[in-house]
């Protein structure tokens, strides 16, 4: 019987092909795709393929160290919401980093503003080798404290031992 690692209701995790180290993500086996929050989400044609630009703001109530990202578009799902309501979302493909795994993943693009965290992982990842302990958090462990306080500082406010990393450059 293969081996599953335990994570908690809410996880750590990354996206290290992009560059965004931490982003606290929140796992959720009632859906079935990964979901992240996407910004200024606007699709265009290179090559004749359909692409996708967005932002990415990994920390929570922030805009700041906001990473841009261009990438293909793998797929158009209509994805039904906890809610009930039912919206056409891009899926892209990105490696997830989830405890010390990095499993490419695929995943829905879309505003999640009233949400409270930019990213649900969902049970197509899951499925990739991992249980869920619904009363546990963290159990992939956590960033060192400067980053957690960066997650939680007010808006505008630079992170105290980072070098500022918006990537504004196009």
């Amino acid at each position: 019987m293969p081996t599953h690692a335990l994570v908690g209701w809410r996880e750590w995790v990354g996206l290290p092909g992009v560059g965004i180290e931490w982003l606290k993500a929140k796992v959720d086996t009632g859906a079935q795709t990964s979901s992240l929050h996407a910004f200024g989400m606007k699709e265009f044609t290179r090559g004749g393929a359909s692409w996708v630009r967005f932002e990415v703001h990994p920390w929570q109530r922030s805009a700041d160290d906001a990473v841009k990202l261009e990438l293909p578009v793998h797929d158009r799902r209509r994805v039904r919401s906890s809610s009930g309501h039912a919206e056409k979302r891009v899926v892209v493909l990105l490696d997830v980093r989830l405890h010390d795994q990095v499993i490419p993943t695929e995943i829905t693009l879309t505003r999640r503003d009233a949400m409270g965290f930019r990213m649900l992982v969902g049970r197509e990842l899951l499925a990739k080798g991992f249980l869920v302990d619904s009363a546990a958090s963290y159990l992939g462990g956590k960033p060192p404290r400067a980053v957690r306080r960066a997650n939680k500082r007010p808006p505008g406010e630079e992170h105290p031992h980072w070098p500022h990393r918006r990537r504004s450059d196009g």
